[in-house]
């Protein structure tokens, strides 16, 4: 049988002004190519019910978006932090907690790396391109969520290359806050050029890995289907 995978969602408007549930469908892609069923998690469940349908899935991905709120991180005020949504924060937090105890396999992407690393007690830069020294534009602006724009040097040893197959990845890069202070009991698996990390994992956790890059709009190369490969089969195994 399929697994279910739940993914996170944002809250938006439609063109008439609507509250909607949204996701960027390259997610539901991702997750049918690789043969899981996708399974939409809309935020306000935050309130009640997110437990109920979490027992329902068999594995999930934190999905990308919008900066996680001051409160849940000791972390720089900055103008430029944009896009927060108390609800999806307290969501995406609750459900952490409880892949973390149970072991449900997990991905996180992009957003999903910096709600890992905060659930379990790291911090974040809050606008990389005044506190983090570095060459790259990380946001690089524009569309270019194909784009392979630099290499991330994934450690040896990790489940994270183990996965891939390949010590160095050409990834694309699509934000302005990143992981500073790394939380006790993560691994770091991969760096950026510039020192930027750019992928972890929770040791001895049956599936838990997340980047910072966004590899559902690569899913042309064969180390990103692998990824999502391995993150749906854990998930079939549960």
């Amino acid at each position: 049988m399929q697994p279910v995978i739940g993914i996170t969602t944002l809250q938006g408007t439609n063109p008439n002004g609507l509250p909607t549930v949204m996701l960027i469908q390259a997610y539901v892609h991702a997750i049918m190519q690789a043969g899981g069923v996708p399974v939409l998690i809309p935020s306000m469940l935050a309130d009640g019910g997110w437990d109920v349908l979490y027992e329902r899935l068999d594995g999930i991905l934190f999905s990308g978006g919008g900066d996680i709120s001051l409160d849940h991180f000791d972390g720089q005020p900055h103008p430029r932090i944009d896009e927060v949504d108390p609800l999806r924060d307290s969501i995406e937090l609750s459900l952490f907690r409880a892949v973390v105890e149970g072991g449900k396999p997990f991905l996180g992407i992009c957003r999903g790396i910096q709600t890992v690393n905060v659930g379990l007690g790291g911090t974040l830069y809050t606008h990389l391109p005044e506190q983090f020294p570095t060459v790259i534009d990380h946001t690089y602006p524009g569309n270019m969520r194909t784009v392979l724009v630099h290499e991330v040097k994934l450690e040896e040893g990790t489940r994270m290359a183990e996965v891939v197959g390949e010590p160095i990845l050409k990834v694309n890069s699509l934000h302005h806050q990143g992981l500073k202070d790394i939380a006790p009991g993560l691994r770091v698996t991969g760096y950026a050029p510039d020192g930027l990390v750019e992928a972890v994992e929770l040791p001895e956790h049956p599936f838990g890995l997340a980047v910072q890059w966004h590899p559902e709009w690569l899913t042309d190369q064969q180390p990103t289907r692998a990824l999502f490969r391995a993150f749906v089969e854990a998930a079939q195994k549960k």
